[in-house]
């Protein structure tokens, strides 16, 4: 009966009003190209501008086209997309695999009452599969999808409906579409976990976001001149900069470029931490789900199901870390882990003071037997979160102390630390010696010795694990010290590993294998025997049979 159903399902068409937005992203796109044609032709006295009006029409037919050659279904056990001219393809995610579904509001799609839904499945996240993308339906249809697909019964019969704007139904197909929820039902109450604060803004400078909006610029300003084939020598404030910049001494340049640098990325930082984490709330629903909504100009909404949680990372980036700052990412199946905790759906909080993120980590993580309840985190409590975390610090992964790894781990992060640097200042001395590099790079490298043992330091105090309240955590990195509960019932396997130096000192690094985040989280340089007592302990019987066979073959 289903099949019969599914064939006879309407295939729909996003909304009309991306016949707008497709033509004008296009465009935006081959803005680079479009003015290289423009200034290439006007510059050699050929007709430019009209080279550049004819790309600006092809581009507006090829993002026309996206949406008469689109068109999607919902059906009791499927998402599919259709889409293509010359080739068609039919991508098809079950509804049971169904894990995130992310609501992003672009400027352009706020303006139009617009959202594009994109639907995560937990599967080969890392290389971009698995994720459906609608882009893009009504703000209303794309609340009732997610809504839909993540707070669903179990499949139902289907029943014929009215066609909405912003969903007209594919020509020739029949009107049909999953029951609604039943008439007069409201939707459960939802619980605040945490909500943005002006004073977290504080915090943005330190992100060291800006670094990729310099990249940017600069990359966009290659291309430009490029296309352009513009000599920025010629170019009247250019030279002019330039000869002024020229003119200082070696040391008094260096100092200008990091002055201008540190306060261009500040600044940047923190106006691209205002827009993304804007009115950023952080929500729980009684039907067993998260829910993220963030931004400012272009608004993003995740909602994670509970049950496919497996853990939380607390990461704190060096800078971050000086000011006594943090961030909260989610380990969980279908969220896009690669592309960072700030651009990908696993944050849970952004980079704030590390007593409100662990606060919020307690809250999030299900709770263990005989652990105290937590309050809220929410701009009328700021205090809220230094109490939560002090009254049951027993009972938190977050929050719980850590083993540390021995002498061995240390003289393996003095060794590896020390070996690099008397290697790259080796090479330094040696083209200093025969092919006359300046003296002052050596004397550099040797200036930062000191340097590097502070690093090694540094990295040896983040060393940590524990097994506590059915959770591994452990905590490693220096730059990025970063600190994950991993739920033992969601490891899938223990891999133990050991290098040539590592056998010499006994040591090994624990990886444990899950489905969920990274797929893989390290206990590196972890006593030998000690790595064996946490896989045996994190997921009892799983390594018995092998350490069975130990005994037997010594």
């Amino acid at each position: 009966m289903i099949d019969v159903i599914e064939t006879t399902l309407a295939w729909r068409r996003l909304s009309p009003r991306m016949l707008v937005i497709h033509p004008f992203q296009e465009v935006v796109r081959a803005a680079p190209a479009l003015l290289g044609l423009l200034v290439a032709g006007t510059s050699s006295g050929g007709q430019g501008q009209w080279w550049s009006i004819g790309g600006v029409g092809l581009m507006v037919v090829l993002g026309m086209l996206r949406w008469f050659t689109t068109t999607y279904r919902l059906t009791p056990e499927h998402v599919q997309v259709r889409r293509g001219l010359l080739t068609r393809k039919v991508v098809t995610v079950p509804r049971d695999r169904v894990r995130t579904v992310d609501v992003t509001s672009h400027v352009l799609h706020r303006v139009l009452g617009l959202a594009r839904v994109e639907v995560g499945t937990g599967t080969s996240e890392r290389r971009r599969e698995g994720r459906l993308k609608l882009d893009a339906l009504t703000t209303a249809e794309a609340a009732r999808l997610r809504v839909e697909l993540l707070h669903r019964s179990p499949a139902a019969p289907v029943a014929p409906v009215t066609p909405s704007e912003g969903a007209p139904l594919a020509e020739g197909a029949p009107v049909a579409s999953p029951v609604a929820p039943p008439a007069g039902s409201t939707p459960a109450a939802e619980t605040e976990l945490a909500r943005m604060r002006p004073a977290w803004v504080r915090f943005g400078p330190f992100t060291m976001s800006g670094l990729v909006t310099v990249g940017v610029v600069a990359g966009f300003v290659s291309r430009l001149v490029s296309e352009g084939n513009v000599d920025l020598g010629r170019v009247g404030p250019v030279q002019e900069t330039w000869r002024w910049f020229t003119a200082m001494s070696l040391l008094l340049e260096i100092a200008t470029v990091v002055l201008v640098l540190v306060v261009f990325v500040s600044v940047a930082s923190t106006l691209g931490y205002v827009l993304a984490f804007g009115n950023f709330r952080l929500t729980r629903h009684p039907e067993g789900t998260l829910h993220v909504t963030r931004g400012l100009l272009t608004t993003r909404a995740t909602t994670i199901e509970e049950r496919r949680l497996r853990g939380v990372e607390v990461s704190e980036p060096l800078l971050l870390r000086a000011v006594r700052g943090a961030r909260l990412s989610a380990v969980t199946t279908g969220l896009r882990t690669a592309q960072g905790s700030q651009r990908g759906g696993s944050m849970l909080l952004p980079p704030a003071p590390r007593a409100d993120a662990v606060s919020v980590a307690r809250l999030v993580l299900p709770r263990t037997a005989g652990a105290p309840s937590a309050t809220p985190v929410t701009p009328a409590s700021p205090a809220t979160s230094a109490s939560a975390a002090s009254s049951a610090v027993e009972a938190s992964p977050v929050t719980a102390d850590l083993t540390t790894h021995g002498p061995a781990a240390l003289r393996r992060r003095f060794t590896r630390a020390y070996g690099v640097h008397v290697l790259v200042l080796a090479v330094l001395l040696a083209l200093w010696w025969w092919a006359g590099l300046p003296s002052w790079t050596w004397l550099t490298a040797a200036v930062l010795l000191p340097l590097t043992a502070l690093l090694a330091a540094d990295r040896y105090r983040s060393l940590g694990h524990t097994l506590t309240s059915g959770y591994l955590v452990t905590r490693w990195g220096s730059l990025s010290r970063r600190r994950v509960a991993l739920k033992c019932d969601g490891v899938i396997g223990w891999n133990v590993e050991r290098s040539f130096f590592q056998r010499r000192a006994r040591l090994a690094t624990l990886t444990a294998t899950t489905a969920a985040g990274k797929q893989g989280y390290q206990v590196p340089d972890v006593d030998l025997t000690e790595a064996l007592r946490l896989a045996a302990a994190g997921t009892p019987g799983l390594l018995d049979p092998f350490l069975v066979e130990a005994q037997h073959v010594s």
